[in-house]
């Protein structure tokens, strides 16, 4: 993919991603790359965002001797995914009506 996907997307994204189950942070960094062309030292600050805003949650589980952290939604989290899905709804129909050509 050669266009460039904005923080608001990869936060959507997240998000999203975080409603179906509890994720730790590389799993949700390799389900994010199946879709988009990101590093790790990509997905962290967005992580690091989130749970600044509120928006996600964190708590550690061992495994194999080591801590986990996963990161869950709240539901402040759940509340901007609505806004970040709303707005790119509206990009995205405004995309498509220039690309598609029905600007006039």
């Amino acid at each position: 993919m050669a266009i460039q996907v904005s923080t608001e997307i990869l936060e959507g994204s997240v998000l999203a991603l975080l409603t179906s189950e509890d994720y730790y942070g590389y799993a949700i960094t390799r389900k994010v790359q199946m879709v988009f062309p990101i590093s790790e030292s990509t997905m962290y600050p967005i992580l690091r965002r989130l749970k600044k805003e509120g928006w996600l949650s964190t708590y550690d589980e061992a495994y194999e001797g080591r801590n986990r952290r996963y990161y869950k939604i709240t539901g402040l989290g759940r509340e901007q995914l609505d806004r970040i899905r709303k707005n790119w709804q509206e990009l995205k129909s405004a995309t498509d009506t220039i690309l598609e050509g029905n600007n006039e």
